[in-house]
């Protein structure tokens, strides 16, 4: 099928922790036969931050952030068989979401891919008024990057005709274990962009940790810490690009998740960073949240922690040998069970079933 992606960025994960998904599971889909367009605006300064050039798997249209460019791309959805509006694109995200119902085909599948579900729910409920809820009755699916049953129970309250959650995932060839550096050396290190849903946790789980452990050093990646008061055992590095998680993963003793806040409320939302981390090997400690069982194992794969105290306490009694078994047992569990081929294997049979049902409904 000829897919018309329109999301944040393919190229670049710069403020945009979505581009490691998007590659993943449109390099899967395009080995399975599908010619894929992305189509994505020059904005928040993510063309001068590329982590990748453009992939062999998918056409990249990179637009100028204006209504006309925007109006322009979005005429180009008439010629695909699947039209996808992500979630989160930056700019002109109504009009866009719009447009594209208006200028697919009847016979297109139309598809809402949501991920940061919890936030855009959240918007639902306070604005009756939402875009999305007048353009909910011409969408064939909402796919979404997590949430479980409680994230489906919702958007179907909302009248989705189906919601499936498509979760984040491992692409072995991308993520993987590699030699360590030592400017990624560190006792525990968090990656993550600075977010206001995300901060508190961060000093609660991270910093507080810290302050717990002087004698341990810890590292922080992502944008927007730099003025940030720490311990003085942090060390901050600014943004990590993608081609540099791997070390930053397989270098310190362990690295740390730190869910958003909505997505730990609404549990079922594995971050790309748990997945690119078990690919390194990497021993993970994470907050605690529902589903996480679905992934990964408590104390065999992955070690999990309720607050700062019990994130001490796991590096505090962490040694070298423990790290190495936790990390490979995770590394073994997720290269079995949650790799991008396992979510492009849904999603293809997705599409398929979705457009048998509109072909038949179209000859009835």
């Amino acid at each position: 099928m000829k897919i018309a992606f329109y999301g944040s960025s393919l190229l670049s994960s710069y403020w945009n922790g979505a581009a490691t998904y998007y590659r993943g599971m449109l390099r899967d889909l395009a080995g399975r036969g599908h010619r894929i367009t992305f189509y994505e605006p020059d904005a928040y300064d993510r063309q001068k931050h590329r982590d990748i050039d453009p992939p062999p798997y998918a056409e990249v249209r990179v637009y100028p952030a204006t209504p006309e460019a925007m109006r322009a791309v979005v005429a180009e959805a008439k010629a695909a068989d699947v039209v996808v509006k992500a979630s989160g694109v930056g700019v002109y995200d109504d009009e866009l979401l719009a447009g594209l119902v208006a200028a697919s085909r009847p016979d297109a599948i139309r598809i809402f891919w949501d991920v940061d579900a919890p936030a855009t729910l959240a918007e639902l409920a306070a604005n009756p008024g939402h875009p999305l809820l007048e353009a909910m009755p011409a969408l064939d699916l909402v796919l979404t990057y997590g949430g479980g049953p409680p994230v489906v129970s919702a958007y179907e309250s909302f009248g989705a005709a189906a919601c499936i959650p498509i979760y984040n995932a491992l692409d072995p060839s991308t993520h993987h274990p590699v030699p360590p550096e030592p400017r990624f050396s560190a006792d525990l290190a968090f990656l993550g962009n600075r977010l206001p849903d995300r901060e508190a946790r961060v000093e609660a789980f991270f910093l507080d940790a810290a302050a717990r452990l002087p004698e341990r050093a810890f590292l922080i990646g992502g944008s927007g810490w730099a003025d940030k008061p720490m311990p003085a055992n942090v060390r901050h590095l600014g943004h990590v690009y993608t081609r540099e998680h791997n070390a930053f993963n397989t270098t310190p003793l362990a690295v740390l998740n730190i869910a958003r806040d909505s997505m730990a409320a609404v549990g079922y939302s594995p971050a790309t960073r748990v997945f690119e981390a078990a690919g390194a090997g990497a021993c993970l400690v994470t907050d605690a949240w529902d589903g996480l069982g679905l992934f990964l194992e408590d104390g065999r794969e992955v070690l999990v922690a309720r607050d700062g105290r019990e994130v001490a306490e796991h590096i505090a009694a962490l040694t070298p040998e423990r790290a190495r078994a936790i990390g490979e047992a995770a590394r073994t569990r997720i290269t079995r069970e949650h790799t991008y081929a396992h979510r492009g294997a849904q999603v293809d049979a997705i599409l398929r079933a979705v457009a048998e049902r509109k072909r038949e409904r179209g000859a009835a």
